[in-house]
This record gives C-alpha cells, structure tokens and sequence, in this order.
C-alpha cells in the first residue's frame, strides 16, 4: 500500500476538516496527491438538529453595515429576518469607523469643479490592491459607489458634511463625510430603518457552528445565546434553522492576535490595532470548516495615520490625514525630509513610516489646521486637550518638540511650497488641493505616526451576488452567503479608505435580496 492510500485510509475527510481546518489546508492534500472530491456526506461534520429552537427565513450573523444591509433587504422583500450579534452592542467595526464613502461622479464632485468616474475609481482600486483585486468585484464597488451613497441619503436618511475630502491612493477628492465624522451615522439609520420593519439585532448571540447538511446546503447555525465576550463557554446553546440562507457578516480578524499572526507572522501582540474587541476569526475559522474558500487572509492593512499617544482608532487619522496629508506635510524626524507622497495607499506610507524607523510626523500649519476645524470641530480640540496633537509657535520649536533637525526640515517646507507656487509636487508627486497654499507662517500643528493595524482584505471568496463559494468545486454553497470585511477578493493588496463602506454595503444588500430568491428547504 502507499503512503498515501495508507493516509487516506487513516485519515477520514471528516477527521481531516476536524483536526486540520480542511479548507485552510487543502494545498498540503493537493501536494500529497489526495483527490480533491466535492461535498460528501462523511465531509458534512455536522449531525443536524433534532430539533430547531427558532426558525426564520434568513439568519444574519454580524450587525455592522453589511450585516444591517443585507437584513434591511430582505426584510423588505417579506423574509422574517434574525440578526445575531456576539457582543453586548451591534455595529462592530462599522459604528467606530471614521464615517467616509466614495461616489465617483458624484453630484457634490459635479458642483465642486472635480473631475472623476467609476472607471478611475476602479483603476485607483486596482492600483492601490497590486492588481490582486477580483475585478469583477471591484467593478461592482466603482460602478455601485455613486447609488449607493445617495441611496443612503434618499432611503436611509445619512446626513453628510458639503466639503468633499481625498484618502491616500484615491486620484481626486470623492469622500463624503458624515455630519459626525463617524460610521455611527449610517449605523444608527440602518438600525432605524430596521426597527420600523420589525427587525431588532440580537446581541450576545455568538456564532459556535455553521450546518452544512450531507446534501451540501447550509441549513442554520448553532450559537450560544447571552454569552459574555470573551468567555467561549458563556451562554446557552441554541439552534437556529434558516429556511432559506445565512448571510455571514462578521467583520474582519485585525483583535485576533492568534489567527492574524498564523497568516502574517509580523503583526504580533506588539501591533496595537483600531479594531473594536470582538474583531475575532472564530467565524472564519468555522466558514473554512464546512468548506468555503479561503481567500488572500494574509493581506492584512495597517492604517498609517494611527498615533502611539492614542488607544484604537482614536482621533489621530482626522488630523493626520485631513490636514496633514491634504494640506500639510509627513516628515522622518530623524532627517527633517519627507520620505513618502502623504497621499498614497495605506500600504505604501505604512511601510514607508516603519521602513524609516517610525519616527515620523505629520505637520500643518495655521490653515491646515483651520481646515480640520471646519471639517471635524468636535474632534480638533480634543485632540490638543489630549495632547495627541501638539501645538508650536515656530519650526524651531516643532523641531525641538521632536529632536528633528531644523535646518532640514526648513529645507523640506521650502521645497514643498515651491512646488506648491508652481502648480506641481515634483517631489513626491502629490496631489495638491485645489486651494493649498504654501505652509507658513506658524503656528504649527504635529502629531506622532506609528502603523496600526486597521483592516483585513481576504476572508472567504464570493461571487458576484454574494455566494460563499465552496473550495473542492468553486461553486455556490447551497444556502450561504457572505458580505464585508469577512470577504475577500473586493481590494487585493490593499483596500483605499471609504470603500471598506461601499463593499459592505453593496454586497450585504446583494446578500440579502439574492438570500430570500433561494428555495426554502423543508
């Protein structure tokens, strides 16, 4: 016998996805010469239910904008909806997130003299995502963007800011901002609009496993009801029967040290992240299990406007990026010298702050400042309150403040506000505000950069209507669907801020109607 009939023969594929992951580890059957056969009976795992404690037509697991939009849509369409979130409050990541979404071609963009389409936001996706990018799903996301901010505006009733803003690797100015500068402002319309229909997320509920039948059809999901994070074993079991599908929408991984660590070893405890607590892989984990593909879990993205003066998310990224990296300036406080375009992806300008040594700043001066005011009023003085942002009268004492090198840093400015008078960045090639003016005189405005780790791209590979994709076949699991962050394939390498909101959104509504057109199984 060979050695690899005797592993067969010793090692069931129901033992295999038990003990291995199955799906994670479907390279080593590949190379071990093990036939890679579609979904089996002695595969399924699961012993189904002999009896279900509640039954809806459409389980949704996750309450953040995916989530929330996919039981949005398919309320509407005359599905009983249940919404199951694990933590104490729903929103996850969503409700904490910095509250911007791109539109190309956008009314605002049409009255503000700028120039775009879906198709140069979809080449600045592809760009920035080292063309890793599904481009059939990131099309979606570009052509979608416009519709899906207004639809927000027209259905959901999310109120934005008028001043449009540019993150790193977008080519012009698109964002919309909410009034509030934060995710809560679509969050809480979403749960509004929500609860009119009837539809109240249930918190607490964590998801412990996914029932994937022997005929291959996810059929519900077990949880445990009242659990108290983290405790896995808090709660009470209980089974929930999906008459027609499960949308999972569980967010990304970036607090779960374990799993991120095993698909990029770098991000450590060491790395302190912008996610809420329950950003955690057990869902991913049990998505893998029963079959879905994993896809691209190593890409993981660090936000490089997170400041070490700061918990989480915090505040920093609404200066660092609205008044530095638009109107100021990133300097290595070592050389005084700029030493990345301030408008680049996050990828790019993490690398560059961590490449440098991560002791960077970023700078701005009496305008800048100004227009981070007008932008976000609540946050600017809480940021100096804090000390997070630090005010200095001169360069020379800015340079101090950091042990920077004056006379070079004297030497950056200049050379920036040249290129400023001239019309062009031929340093680093930045774009420049329509309004920028060259920096100075002071005061002046700083703020410590360090990377944080911010986003997951991969997650499990769906289709365009949002179909989990089984990994032995490629094909649609019977009865699952997944949206958001927990997805992978939408941003590649690298995903630009504001269209973590517009995937979310767009692929959780396509779950949600695509999840009610399934047959319901008796």
């Amino acid at each position: 016998m060979t050695e690899d009939k005797k592993l067969s023969k010793a090692l069931s594929r129901r033992d295999f996805l038990k003990t291995a992951g199955g799906a994670a580890a479907v390279a080593g059957l590949a190379t071990s010469g093990l036939a890679l056969t579609p979904w089996t009976a002695e595969a399924a795992c699961n012993v189904m239910p002999k009896k279900w404690d509640e039954t809806y037509d459409v389980v949704v697991v996750g309450s953040g904008f995916a989530g929330l939009a996919a039981a949005y849509e398919a309320k509407k369409l005359g599905a009983s909806v249940v919404i199951l979130e694990k933590m104490r409050t729903p929103g996850g990541n969503s409700i904490i997130n910095g509250g911007v979404v791109s539109a190309a071609g956008s009314p605002k963009e049409q009255e503000q003299g700028i120039k775009d389409s879906p198709d140069l936001l979809f080449k600045d996706m592809l760009a920035a995502g080292l063309n890793l990018n599904h481009p059939e799903l990131a099309r979606m996301v570009a052509d979608q963007s416009n519709e899906t901010v207004q639809w927000t505006i027209n259905e959901l009733g999310v109120k934005y800011k008028d001043k449009l803003t540019q993150e790193g690797g977008h080519s012009v100015p698109r964002m919309y901002s909410t009034y509030n500068q934060s995710g809560s402002a679509i969050v809480q319309q979403q749960l509004l609009k929500l609860k009119e229909l009837g539809v109240v997320p249930k918190t607490q509920s964590l998801l412990t496993q996914i029932y994937r039948d022997s005929d291959g059809r996810v059929k519900g999901v077990q949880i445990r009801e009242k659990y108290v994070f983290p405790k896995s074993d808090s709660g009470k079991i209980k089974n929930i029967k999906a008459r027609k599908a499960v949308v999972m929408a569980t967010g990304g991984f970036g607090n779960d040290v374990a799993f991120r660590t095993i698909q990029d070893p770098r991000l450590t405890a060491e790395f302190p992240s912008t996610n809420q607590p329950g950003a955690t892989a057990e869902s991913h984990r049990e998505a893998l299990r029963i079959g879905c593909t994993p896809l691209q879990l190593s890409w993981i993205q660090l936000g490089p406007w997170g400041s070490p003066d700061e918990k989480g998310l915090g505040l920093s990224p609404f200066f660092a990026q609205l008044c530095a990296a638009m109107y100021g300036l990133w300097v290595d406080t070592k050389t005084g010298k700029r030493f990345v375009n301030e408008l680049a992806d996050r990828k790019i300008r993490a690398d560059a702050i961590i490449r440098v040594g991560n002791k960077c700043i970023a700078l701005t001066d009496a305008a800048g400042y100004a227009f981070g005011q007008k932008a976000i009023a609540e946050s600017m003085p809480l940021l100096l309150e804090r000390g997070v942002v630090k005010k200095y009268e001169t360069i020379e004492d800015m340079a101090a403040g950091y042990n920077c090198p004056v006379e070079p840093l004297k030497e950056t400015i200049d050379k920036f506000n040249a290129g400023v008078l001239a019309g062009k960045d031929s340093e680093w090639g930045r774009y420049l505000q329509k309004d920028q003016k060259p920096l100075g005189p002071g005061p002046w405005y700083a703020l410590r950069l360090t990377p944080k780790i911010h986003h997951c791209m991969g997650g499990v590979n769906i289709n365009t209507k949002a179909q989990a994709l089984d990994i032995m076949t490629d094909k649609p699991i019977a009865g699952l669907y997944a949206a958001g962050e927990f997805t992978g394939g939408v941003h590649g390498a690298v995903r630009l801020g504001s269209c973590a909101t517009l995937d979310c959104i767009i692929f959780g509504r396509i779950a949600g109607k695509n999840a009610v057109a399934e047959k319901a199984w008796s």
